[in-house]
């Protein structure tokens, strides 16, 4: 089932009614989540003032677009204040939860606003899970101005999305919020009374906040939810080291198994070595390690850089790649992770060839290229 919500004015929180929302049971991120372009913290270079994409939501001035960037950067608060702005219809469907069906259904709705005269903005998340036919079931709608389509996605679009949706929207991409706009956001929370912990009075040091935004890695949701589990469990109104602990100890970095993040420090891994920098390539390693990546995936690739960028300027580094491989397989986890971390420093400080690496690809060309040539008589 696809979620959604329309909106076309912002609503009083305090209205009364049968329908009204239960904002004391929304999580402490959704409740202070921003009501003007002026309450998001961080995305200056998209958002900040005198900007040209601030600008031309202030002037009601609409195009469609795909947001790019990590999770809890601000992408659908975004796309709410896109549709807020312009006085437009807001649907929301999830590429996850969401079909061709669905997608259908939001258009058809789409067009009652359309005949009638009113806008509606279309937000997709998750939009790279939508394959080809669903991506395209939106284009004859953005070409007409019934929909003014909003994609968020944390992959690259380039390699993700149809080149014709592409085509018909602008690229946006958001950086993670800095730790200092992180701590912003919680000072406003702690403060707030109607939508945050105000009424609480908590007491929160500095130190404490700075160790929730490093904690939250560019993310303002997670801190936020940090941010209200560490006041649940404070202690007579202080949230203090002793409750960090406890909600800190599990903190993760983002990373993707299957997604862009995984590509991206495998590659940093690799140009690490190559580049004879043995302190980069080992943080790559653990960074990979600290995220799940199957660590005789590691070896495997670490045995290709030996081959491949060690090469004949030191033989040896070939062996030690099996023989780390090998130790891996018969430690396991976490002694075995030691043999790889030696492996990677050792490649990166060995000296580097590809010479025949090189000569094995102009070969294998001529090979393809010069059909069946007959053996030379000398």
């Amino acid at each position: 089932m696809p979620y959604h919500a329309r909106l076309s004015r912002p609503v009083s929180s305090s209205a009364p009614g049968l329908f009204a929302e239960p904002d004391a049971l929304k999580p402490l991120a959704e409740r202070m989540r921003p009501r003007a372009l002026g309450e998001i913290v961080g995305q200056q270079r998209l958002v900040g003032a005198d900007k040209a994409l601030r600008r031309a939501l202030e002037a009601g001035k609409l195009h469609s677009m795909v947001l790019v960037g990590p999770s809890g950067c601000g992408k659908t608060t975004l796309a709410l204040l896109v549709a807020r702005y312009a006085d437009a219809d807001f649907r929301a469907i999830s590429a996850v939860l969401s079909g061709l069906p669905d997608v259908r259904k939001a258009l058809a709705e789409a067009e009652v606003n359309f005949a009638q005269g009113r806008r509606t903005v279309l937000f997709v998340d998750e939009v790279h899970r939508f394959n080809k036919t669903q991506q395209d079931a939106f284009l004859p709608h953005i070409e007409r101005g019934v929909i003014i389509f909003i994609g968020a996605t944390t992959e690259n679009p380039s390699f993700e999305l149809n080149s014709a949706l592409l085509s018909r929207c602008r690229v946006h991409v958001l950086e993670p919020v800095s730790g200092d706009d992180i701590v912003a956001a919680l000072k406003r929370a702690l403060a707030d009374g109607e939508r945050g912990l105000g009424r609480l009075q908590l007491q929160v040091g500095d130190e404490a906040l700075g160790l929730i935004a490093q904690a939250a890695d560019g993310d303002v949701r997670r801190a936020l939810t940090l941010l209200e589990i560490a006041a649940e469990l404070a202690d007579g109104g202080i949230i203090g080291t002793a409750t960090l602990g406890q909600v800190l100890a599990d903190r993760t970095r983002r990373f993707d198994k299957q997604g862009e993040q995984f590509y991206d420090q495998i590659s940093a891994l690799h140009k690490s070595v190559r580049s004879s920098d043995p302190d980069a390539a080992v943080y790559w390693l653990c960074r990979m390690l600290d995220g799940g990546v199957d660590p005789l995936y590691l070896a495997r690739r670490m045995t290709r850089m030996a081959v491949e960028d060690v090469g004949l300027a030191e033989p040896r580094a070939w062996r030690m790649a099996l023989d780390a491989w090998d130790t891996y397989e018969r430690l396991g986890s976490p002694e075995g992770e030691l043999a790889l971390a030696q492996l990677v420093i050792w490649l990166a400080i060995s000296p580097k060839s590809n010479a025949a690496y090189m000569a094995y690809n102009k070969a294998r060309d001529a090979v393809r290229e010069g059909g069946t040539l007959e053996v030379p008589m000398h």
